[in-house]
């Protein structure tokens, strides 16, 4: 059975909305641990939004970008009830039946499958109890305002399972539900 990894770029506040905040703490030492999530050939469950704005983006960069090769090539799952179809290479569409059909997913077989970005689909995953696994990258800024990863009213506890800091005041953290 395969796990449902939540890979984020959070502020200290929590928000997860537009993270062009992200860029002036980018590093070699980021740039190595997101790596580490594309080099399995594990595939992407997306929501609508972020497929649009990957597939807007990646088909456009060549070999030479060291994430290229993952995004263009891996298998994607894409969550959208308004998306009539997904052209991306090796991209399947689930419009029905969202929770069901990733619930499937989950029982294959085979690489964990990684969500990045997808605001809306993870809310549905946290209130499904769907995500085994959050990786998240916590910058040293508040925002005040914006999606939030945990929205009012959602309770979990969480498990802390690994941390890394960065030069750049970025932080590391890796957590795994604590299922009863």
């Amino acid at each position: 059975m395969r796990k449902l990894v939540v890979t984020e770029f959070l502020s200290l506040d929590g928000i997860m909305e537009n993270p062009a905040w992200t860029a002036p703490y980018w590093n070699d030492e980021i740039a190595q641990f997101k790596g580490e999530e594309t080099s399995a050939s594990e595939p992407l469950l997306l929501g609508r939004v972020t497929y649009q704005g990957f597939a807007a983006a990646w088909p456009k960069r060549t070999d030479e970008d060291p994430g290229a090769p993952y995004f263009n090539s891996t298998r994607k799952y894409v969550v959208s009830t308004t998306l009539d179809k997904a052209e991306w290479n090796n991209s399947t569409l689930i419009k029905d039946n969202i929770v069901a059909e990733i619930t499937k997913l989950k029982q294959q077989d085979g690489p964990d499958m990684v969500v990045h970005g997808s605001a809306t689909l993870v809310q549905t995953l946290i209130q499904h109890d769907l995500v085994d696994r959050y990786r998240l990258l916590v910058y040293p800024v508040v925002l005040g305002k914006g999606k939030r990863l945990f929205q009012e009213g959602t309770i979990a506890t969480l498990k802390l399972v690994e941390t890394q800091s960065f030069s750049s005041g970025v932080a590391a953290l890796i957590y795994e539900p604590e299922r009863k």
